[in-house]
């Protein structure tokens, strides 16, 4: 599992991400978990989307100094 961190604050973003095995455990995951309560919020369980390629020519940053 990874618990993505703010760059800034270090503190986790409110989101993981959990490798399965296979499709049938991800699925299962989902069915079971997907819209769950737990510790008093509602869970969105999706299977991940690949990252889209950067380019290289565009800034890197939040965009001040």
């Amino acid at each position: 599992m990874q618990l993505p961190t703010d760059q800034e604050t270090g503190r986790v973003r409110g989101f993981a991400f959990v490798d399965m095995e296979d499709d049938a455990q991800e699925e299962a995951a989902i069915a079971a978990l997907n819209e769950a309560e737990w510790m008093g919020r509602t869970l969105r369980v999706n299977k991940a989307k690949p990252r889209a390629e950067r380019s290289n020519d565009r800034p890197r940053g939040r965009g001040y100094a």
